[in-house]
C-alpha cells in the first residue's frame, strides 16, 4: 500500500490545474441505467499524515457523486455499480511552496449487468488526485480546503473517472449496447387495461 501512495504522490506532480465539474457533458453509455449504487468505505486505509475522516463521510460523498453522474442516464438496461474505498490521504496543512501534499483516493469498482446476471468487472482499480486550484497550488489544499471539501472533491473525481471508464468499455467492448430483449425500466402496466 505504501508503494501505491508513493506512485500516486508522484502522479500528483503531473496533475493538471483543471476543475472537475458536477454537470459535465454526459458520456456515451449506450442503454445504461443505474439500478444500485453501493459504496463501502469502512475498511479504508488512511495514508500517512492524512487528516481523519469517518467511513460515513466517505460513503455519503461517494454515493452522492456517483448518483449525480451515473443516475442521469435513462437507458433501458439496468446495471449495479459497487465502489470499495481502499485507501485515501487527505492533505493536512503543509508548509507553503516547500511541502504541499495532495489528497488522494483509491477505489475498486465492480459492475454487474442485471439483465444478463453477469459481472462485467471486479476490482477495477481507480486512483484519483484532487483538483489543483491557484490557491491550493501554492499553499496546499490542507490550508485552502476543509476535510469535507477534500472528500467531496475526491468523490466527484472518482465518479468522473468511473463514468469515463464505463464509456471506454462501452466503446471498446460493447458494454451497454442495446439488446433487443431489453424491457424499458420505466414502463409500467396500465391498471385500467386501456
Amino acid at each position: 500500500m505504501i508503494r501505491t501512495f508513493a506512485l500516486a504522490g508522484g502522479l500528483a506532480l503531473l496533475a493538471a490545474c483543471t476543475q472537475t465539474q458536477i454537470d459535465e457533458k454526459p458520456e456515451d453509455l449506450g442503454d445504461f441505467k443505474l439500478r444500485i449504487n453501493h459504496v463501502v468505505a469502512d475498511k479504508a486505509v488512511k495514508g500517512p499524515v492524512s487528516r481523519d475522516a469517518t467511513p460515513e463521510a466517505w460513503k455519503a460523498a461517494l454515493t452522492n457523486a456517483i448518483e449525480a453522474r451515473l443516475g442521469r442516464y435513462e437507458g433501458r438496461q439496468e446495471y449495479d455499480i459497487g465502489v470499495y474505498l481502499g485507501a485515501y490521504m487527505l492533505a493536512p496543512p503543509g508548509v507553503p511552496v516547500i511541502y504541499n501534499p495532495k489528497s488522494i483516493a483509491i477505489v475498486d469498482v465492480y459492475v454487474y449487468d442485471v439483465g444478463r446476471k453477469k459481472m462485467l468487472a471486479r476490482e477495477h482499480r481507480i486512483q484519483v488526485l484532487e483538483d489543483t486550484t491557484g490557491e491550493s497550488a501554492l499553499v496546499g489544499s490542507g490550508h485552502s480546503r476543509t476535510m469535507e471539501q477534500q472528500i467531496a472533491g475526491l468523490s466527484l473525481k472518482v465518479a468522473d473517472a468511473i463514468e469515463e471508464w464505463l464509456a471506454e468499455e462501452h466503446q471498446k467492448d460493447g458494454w451497454f449496447d442495446a439488446r433487443p430483449d431489453a424491457v424499458p425500466t420505466t414502463e409500467t402496466e396500465n391498471p385500467t387495461g386501456s
